[in-house]
C-alpha cells in the first residue's frame, strides 16, 4: 500500500482525485463527448471505466470488442481524466452461463442462484476463473501502457453477493483451503471438535461446507467461522496477473466497510493491494453520520494512515432502502468532505451520467435525469472547485490518536453465530457505542484491525473481542504491562482461534489480565435492562462477575433493580471493574451500557486524555487530524458558532465562522493556534 495512482503526463501532484464510476456503455457514442466536457466542468479527474462491461468486451466467446473502449479511453486522457480501468469481471456475460451453468453459485440450502442480477459466478469455479483470468490478461496486454491508465480496479464489490457459495467447486476448495491450514485430518478433528455430534471426519471428500441443518439443530461453530475465513480468502486470483503483465501500474478494489456488511476480512486483503479504497453509503437513522465517520475512520486505518481512495458514495437519494431520500443540501459535500478528513485522497461517487434503465436507474449520479441545470450537479461542480482548493491536503497522512477501538471481522463472524448466549448481540453496535462515546467526549479515537499493533496508544477498547489466540492475548497484556489501559466488554476473550471456549471461567483469555472470573453469563431478554449503582443502566446483557485479585476496583455494582424478571440477582455483583498494573490498567465492562459517557470520561482521565477542542465544542464537532490539517466537523443539524477557536482562517473558502449542519471546515495545522492550545499533552 505503498503507491498511488500512476501520474498520466501532464497531470499534476498534489491533487485530491474526483470522479465516479462512468459506465459510457449504457449510452450512445454521441453522448460521450459532452460527458466528458461536462466532467471538466465539474472538476472531475479520475473515472472508473468498465464495471460491469464483460458481456460488451467480449460479446461471445471467441469474438471480442474492445474498439468502443479503446475511444473512452482516448477521449479521456485527450479531457485530462485519469483512468481506473476495471477487469470486468465482476459479472459473467449471458453467455458464460449458458454455456457453463456449472460456474452459478449454490446457496445453502443447495438451490443454484440464477443470474438475472450481478455477482452470479462462483468464486472458485476452475471454468470461471479461466474465462476471467484470460479476459484480464487480454485487458493488461491492450491497456498497460495506456497514458490514461492509473490504476487497476479489481473486480466490484468482492464477496458482497456471492462470499458464501455452497457448490460442488466450493466444497473441493474449501478442502484445499483446510489442509492447507491443518495440514492433516487429525489437526482439523481436533480444531474442530468433532467427536460432539459424532462429527469425526475420517477421510477430506467427507468434508462438506456448512449447509443448512434441520431445525433445532446447528453446523459445527468452528467450520462456520473457517467457512467465513474460507470465503474471505477465496477471491485472490486477479493481481497476480496484472502485477506480471503491468508492475508499473497500481491495483485496487473497493471494500465495503459500511452498515453490517461482514463477508470479508479487510484486515486480511491489505497486503493484495496498491491502494486501499471503499465503497460506503449512508444508512438513515439518528446517527447516520457517525457511521459515516466511524466507517471512514477504520478505512483509513486499514490503510495504514495512508491516503485511501473513496471509490463509491451517492450524490443524493439510492434506490435500495424501503424509502430513498434524496440528501438535503450541503449534505453531498459533507459527507465526502468526511471521508477526506480520515484520509480518503480521491473522492468519487457511483456513478458518473444516472442510469435510464436497468435496476438502478433511481439510484442518484454525478449528472441527475434533471441534467447539468440541477441542483446536484451544481452542488456536484461546488465540491469538486473545493477540492481543488484543498489540493495541499493530498498525500498528508492521518494523525494517529491516542485512544484506540479494537476491530475483528472473526469475531464479528463468531460472536453473531446462532448458538451463543444471546442472539440479540450485534458486534458492530457495542464498537460503534463505544466511537460515539469518545465522539461525544470530544477526544478522538481511531479504529484499528485488530493484531495491526497497539504502539503509541494509551488508551484501547476492545468491544466484543470474542476471538482471542494466545498470542494476541499476549499482546494485550504487554500493552497492559507496558504502561496502556485496555478496556474490555463482555463477551470478549472466550474463544481461542479455533472457536473453543477457553476452560477455567470467563472472560477467558483475558480473565487473569483483568483480575475477574465468571462462572455463568447472564443474558438479559430484549427490552429488559439492569441498574447500576453509579446511575448507569445497561441492557443485553449481565454477569454475576468474582474478584479474583485483591487489587482490583470496583467502577460500579449492580443494584438488583431492572426490568427482566427472569434475570438472577445481581444486586452487589461487580459490573464494572478496573485492575491496576504498574501505571497501565486492564478495566471490564460486564453489561451493555446504554450511556458510556460517565465511564469513560473516568477511563480517560485515569489515562491522562482530554479532548484537543475547547469545551464548547466537545461532543457538538468531530476534530479528524492529518499531518499539518485540522478537520472540524459538524456532527449535528444545528449550526456550531466557532468563536470558541478564536481566529482562523481555513482552506477552499469553507466556513470560519459557522459550520453549518453536518459542515466540515480545514483549518491549517499551526503550533500555537486555538485548536492547538487546547490540545491534551502527549
Amino acid at each position: 500500500m505503498s503507491r498511488w495512482l500512476r501520474r498520466t503526463p501532464g497531470a499534476t501532484r498534489p491533487r485530491i482525485e474526483f470522479g465516479a464510476d462512468y459506465n459510457p456503455e449504457q449510452w450512445p457514442r454521441e453522448v460521450w463527448a459532452e460527458d466528458v466536457a461536462l466532467m471538466r466542468e465539474a472538476g472531475v479527474t479520475v473515472a472508473t471505466v468498465g464495471v460491469f462491461s464483460w458481456a460488451r468486451l467480449q460479446p461471445a466467446p471467441e469474438r471480442w470488442d474492445l474498439g468502443w473502449l479503446d475511444e473512452v479511453l482516448d477521449l479521456l486522457h485527450d479531457g485530462g481524466i485519469a483512468v481506473d480501468l476495471a477487469t470486468a469481471t465482476a459479472s459473467p456475460p449471458p453467455w458464460l452461463h449458458h454455456l457453463h451453468p456449472e460456474i452459478l453459485p449454490v446457496d445453502a440450502d443447495g438451490r443454484t442462484v440464477w443470474p438475472g442480477g450481478r455477482q452470479h459466478y462462483r468464486p472458485t469455479s476452475p471454468v470461471f476463473r479461466r474465462y476471467a483470468l484470460e479476459l484480464v490478461e487480454r485487458m493488461a496486454r491492450r491497456y498497460g501502457g495506456h497514458p490514461a491508465l492509473a490504476a487497476w480496479h479489481v473486480s466490484n464489490e468482492l464477496g458482497c453477493h456471492n462470499v458464501a457459495d455452497h457448490s460442488p467447486d466450493a466444497e473441493r476448495a474449501f478442502r484445499d483451503w483446510l489442509a492447507h491450514r491443518y495440514g492433516d485430518l487429525d489437526a482439523l478433528n481436533r480444531a474442530w471438535g468433532t467427536s460432539f455430534w459424532s462429527q469425526h471426519y475420517g477421510d477430506w471428500s467427507e468434508i462438506r461446507t456448512p449447509r443448512r441443518v434441520g431445525p433445532g439443530t446447528f453446523p459445527n461453530p468452528t467450520q462456520q467461522l473457517d467457512f467465513a475465513r474460507f470465503g474471505s480468502d477465496a477471491l485472490r486470483a486477479e493481481t497476480a496477473v496484472l502485477r506480471e503483465l503491468t508492475p508499473d501500474v497500481p491495483v485496487t478494489t473497493n471494500f465495503m466497510v459500511m452498515g453490517e456488511t461482514s463477508g470479508m476480512d479487510y484486515a486480511s486483503w491489505t497486503d493484495e493491494i496498491d491502494i486501499v479504497a471503499n465503497d460506503h453509503y449512508v444508512f438513515p437513522g439518528p446517527h447516520a453520520r457517525d457511521e459515516l465517520s466511524f466507517s471512514a475512520n477504520l478505512t483509513g486505518n486499514l490503510a495504514g494512515g495512508a491516503p485511501w481512495w473513496l471509490m463509491e458514495h451517492s450524490t443524493s437519494a439510492v434506490n435500495w432502502q424501503p424509502v430513498n431520500r434524496a440528501k438535503r443540501p450541503g449534505r453531498l459535500a459533507g459527507d465526502s468532505l468526511t471521508h477526506l478528513a480520515h484520509g480518503a485522497d480521491a473522492v468519487c461517487y457511483f456513478q458518473w451520467r444516472q442510469s435510464v434503465a436497468g435496476a438502478e436507474k433511481f439510484h442518484s449520479a454525478m449528472l441527475p435525469h434533471a441534467g447539468a441545470d440541477s441542483a446536484v450537479f451544481r452542488a456536484v461542480t461546488g465540491l469538486g472547485a473545493t477540492l481543488a482548493g484543498l489540493a495541499p491536503v493530498a498525500g498528508a497522512r492521518r494523525v494517529p490518536a491516542r485512544a484506540a477501538i479494537l476491530w475483528d471481522w472473526p469475531s464479528w463472524w463468531a460472536a453473531e453465530q446462532p448458538f451463543t448466549p444471546s442472539t440479540e448481540l450485534r458486534y458492530k453496535a457495542e464498537a460503534f457505542g463505544w466511537y460515539r462515546a469518545f465522539a461525544d467526549a470530544g477526544v478522538r479515537v481511531d479504529v484499528v484491525p485488530a493484531g495491526a499493533g497497539l504502539a503509541g496508544y494509551e488508551l484501547v477498547v476492545a468491544p466484543v473481542l470474542h476471538v482471542l489466540g494466545p498470542e494476541r492475548a499476549a499482546e494485550l497484556s504487554a500493552f497492559v504491562d507496558g504502561g496502556g489501559h485496555l478496556v474490555a466488554t463482555y463477551f470478549s476473550g472466550i474463544v481461542d482461534d479455533d472457536a473453543h471456549a477457553v476452560p477455567g471461567g470467563y472472560p477467558g483469555a483475558l480473565r487473569d489480565l483483568l483480575g475477574v472470573r465468571v462462572e455463568e453469563f447472564a443474558p438479559l431478554d430484549p427490552g429488559a435492562t439492569v441498574l447500576l449503582d453509579d446511575g448507569s443502566t445497561g441492557d443485553l446483557w449481565s454477569e454475576p462477575v468474582q474478584l479474583v485479585d485483591p487489587a482490583v476496583e470496583v467502577l460500579a455494582r449492580y443494584t438488583g433493580g431492572g426490568t427482566d424478571p427472569g434475570a438472577p440477582d445481581l444486586a452487589g455483583s461487580p459490573a464494572v471493574t478496573r485492575r491496576p498494573v504498574g501505571t497501565g490498567s486492564a478495566s471490564y465492562v460486564s453489561t451493555r451500557l446504554a450511556d458510556r459517557a460517565p465511564l469513560l470520561g473516568r477511563l480517560l482521565r485515569r489515562a491522562g486524555i482530554a479532548p484537543e477542542l475547547p469545551g464548547e465544542l466537545c461532543g457538538r464537532v468531530e476534530l479528524v487530524r492529518r499531518e499539518g490539517f485540522r478537520f472540524l466537523v459538524n456532527r449535528g443539524d444545528t449550526p456550531v458558532d466557532l468563536a470558541p477557536l478564536g481566529e482562523i482562517g481555513s482552506l477552499a473558502g469553507l466556513p470560519t465562522g459557522v459550520l453549518p449542519p453536518h459542515g466540515v471546515t480545514v483549518l491549517t495545522d499551526v503550533p500555537g493556534d486555538a485548536v492547538t492550545r487546547s490540545s491534551a499533552p502527549r
